[in-house]
């Protein structure tokens, strides 16, 4: 197995890993409304929703193709330009939850206003994302390379040869480029910013390490671990991170 293959079989382990983090960071809501941002074709959404106990699960997708994929699947499923007003009333979701989404937005103040905009009072948000500051991202600064998730044009992906996505070319927008990414700290102080509290964070994945010790790395050192995973509440106080 070469090295670039490698690292996929990782990063496919820990997004894995990802989506079990965000699904032990869900409250059940029987009865609620559960927003996705960013559903793709809902199948995710609907592991989701089956988590919350909601009756009613929303998605907003900017695809034609995966809002029809998830429309056939049950969901709401609306054509949203996620930089625009999402085409909900205020206070109207218990649950919000996007996952691998922010880091694809230039402004992600509007991500988090509407956020806010939409929760009902006693919701939260489930975000999770790459995490600028994980350890695997801090080793190939040092060697003078790109961190594999930070993207620098909009036309090719360049700057780490062992990267596997290295030279793929994106200039006609099928490749979801990456626009901010985050460190734990400042995802958290972005949402606060916005009236959401941090209420729980967890990280998920450690690269290099196979999957039952990047497990136990990213318990012990969220901070560094591939992926982001935060709950938030609207208004109060962020508790301390746990």
């Amino acid at each position: 197995m070469s090295v670039r293959e490698r690292l996929r079989q990782l990063y496919e382990q820990a997004d894995q890993e990802n989506r079990q983090t965000i699904l032990r960071l869900v409250l059940p809501a029987p009865g609620g409304t559960l927003l996705d941002v960013g559903c793709g074709d809902g199948s995710w959404t609907l592991e989701v929703a089956s988590r919350t106990e909601a009756s009613h699960v929303i998605g907003l997708d900017g695809s034609s193709p995966l809002i029809s994929a998830a429309s056939k699947r049950g969901i709401d499923a609306r054509l949203s330009e996620l930089a625009e007003e999402w085409p909900l009333p205020e206070h109207s979701v218990d649950i919000v939850h996007s996952n691998q989404v922010i880091e694809h937005l230039s402004d992600t103040d509007h991500f988090f206003r509407e956020i806010r905009r939409v929760l009902k009072p006693g919701g939260y948000a489930i975000i999770s994302t790459n995490n600028l500051a994980s350890w695997h991202n801090l080793f190939f600064l040092l060697l003078g390379w790109q961190p594999p998730a930070a993207h620098v044009s909009d036309e090719v992906i360049v700057g780490n040869p062992i990267n596997f996505d290295q030279g793929v070319t994106c200039g006609d927008g099928s490749y979801p480029l990456h626009r901010r990414l985050f460190t734990h700290r400042a995802l958290a102080e972005l949402a606060g910013h916005h009236g959401l509290a941090l209420d729980a964070a967890r990280g998920a994945g450690y690269y290099p390490l196979p999957a039952r010790a990047a497990r136990l790395a990213a318990q012990l050192d969220p901070t560094h671990a591939a992926y982001l995973a935060h709950r938030y509440v609207a208004g109060g106080s962020a508790s301390a991170a746990r």
